[in-house]
């Protein structure tokens, strides 16, 4: 759920992402989100297409857009 905080100083995010197959897909889409300011940890899950950003403040739709579209892969926005 967008905005829902874990621990005090964090927001966990999760998205949707279309294109992942393999286990080789999530780590090419965890790699480029990891390198966003701000974010602490990535769980991408190519069963569910789903990919779960932990971070520090709440992330630009955009820089994510970004940073899966750099791995080969399209966001379809926010799960």
């Amino acid at each position: 759920m967008t905005g829902q905080t874990d621990t005090p100083g964090t927001v966990t995010t999760v998205y949707k992402v279309t294109g992942m197959t393999c286990g080789h897909c999530e780590g090419a889409v965890s790699g480029e989100i990891s390198e966003l300011p701000g974010v602490s940890s990535v769980k991408a899950v190519a069963a569910t297409g789903e990919v779960t950003v932990v971070s520090a403040a709440a992330l630009d739709e955009e820089a994510v857009r970004a940073a899966v579209d750099e791995a080969g892969y399209e966001l379809v926005g926010r799960a």
